[in-house]
């Protein structure tokens, strides 16, 4: 009965391990990672450029003659916010067509500068402009709109009220030549702010009625060279002298 009892024992012991205990290791298990098991990592976002708040291109008017403008610009910016040198610009005769880059009258390139100035020639004496930026490869500026820049006229007038009394008042007009060529005749115009009537003048031939008021050159004074001028004179009736009279010359 001893012998079969240690018999089972023995059994037992190697069923539970005894080999383990005896100096034999069994090797753990294998868990393999699949794909779906690994990490997904956190995406980087992309960051966003924003450009600084100020006009890539400015400019604005520093010259005039009789038929030209000229124009100093600064390029503020590079792209993308801004632009390269050169620069177009381009200039209308209103500022509604400038706003809807409509019908450019005149346009220039500038140099390769990204600050200097540019001229552009060709244009009506007398005359208002507006400008606009843009490049040369057909992208607009939608930022600046630079005006009125008015063109020289070919000639200038100016009043001074000599003597003034209760009834009238004496009047002495200056017509100055300011273009470069010279002048073959010249008009001034006026208009009367209140019931002014020209009694008599001297220096020059009146025309048009009622408050719009014309003086035409004498056939001795309308021819002007450069820089040379020339005077008319009146006598005026009415209730109360006006404080200034402001002429406008043309041809």
């Amino acid at each position: 009965m001893l012998r079969t009892l240690g018999a089972a024992l023995a059994a037992a012991l190697t069923l539970t391990g005894w080999a383990a205990s005896s100096g034999v290791v069994r090797s753990p298990a294998t868990t393999t990672v699949t794909p779906a098991m690994a990490a997904t990592p956190t995406p980087i976002p992309t960051p966003t450029f924003a450009c600084p708040p100020a006009l890539p291109v400015t400019g604005q008017v520093t010259g005039a003659t009789t038929t030209s403008l000229t124009i100093t610009y600064w390029m503020v910016l590079s792209p993308p916010c801004g632009y390269d040198p050169p620069l177009l610009v381009s200039l209308f005769t209103s500022r509604e067509d400038a706003t809807a880059w409509r019908d450019p009258v005149a346009e220039a390139v500038t140099g390769p500068e990204r600050s200097g100035t540019v001229t552009i020639g060709g244009l009506a004496p007398g005359t208002e402009y507006w400008f606009r930026f843009g490049d040369t490869k057909g992208g607009r500026d939608p930022y600046v709109i630079g005006g009125p820049a008015r063109t020289s006229g070919t000639c200038s007038a100016t009043a001074t009220i000599d003597s003034r009394w209760g009834s009238g008042f004496v009047a002495t007009v200056t017509v100055r030549n300011d273009g470069t060529e010279p002048v073959p005749g010249w008009l001034v115009s006026w208009r009367w702010s209140g019931d002014e009537r020209i009694q008599s003048i001297w220096g020059g031939v009146a025309e048009g009625s009622g408050q719009d008021v014309a003086v035409r050159n004498a056939s001795w004074n309308g021819t002007l060279a450069p820089g040379a001028s020339t005077t008319f004179g009146l006598l005026v009736a009415a209730s109360a002298a006006p404080a200034t009279i402001t002429p406008v010359c043309g041809r």
